[in-house]
């Protein structure tokens, strides 16, 4: 017959080990919900840009007006590469 004390060992080993399983399951959780909005994100602006695009296309909206959005937005040279637009000049100090 075990003791108390191994009895309440026994216990607390039960209860250490579900709780790090509810950690884990928590951390599970928080990973798909963060993945879930990154995706949600990401298709809300190719939405947007997909209407902009349209809307140029109609020409209900001017392609210059997206011209100076995108020189006045982007600031990594690949992104401004893709609308023709120059390197940003970036002053240091």
């Amino acid at each position: 017959m075990a003791t108390i004390d191994e009895r309440i060992a026994k216990l607390e080993a039960t209860l250490k080990e579900a709780k790090a399983k509810k950690q884990q399951i928590e951390a599970r959780k928080r990973a798909v919900e963060s993945k879930q909005k990154r995706a949600t994100e990401t298709r809300k602006k190719i939405l947007i840009g997909a209407a902009i695009q349209s809307m140029i296309e109609r020409g209900q909206w001017s392609a210059e007006n997206l011209q100076q959005i995108m020189d006045q937005t982007l600031i990594r040279d690949d992104d401004r590469a893709l609308f023709n637009l120059p390197p940003k000049v970036t002053t240091s100090g």
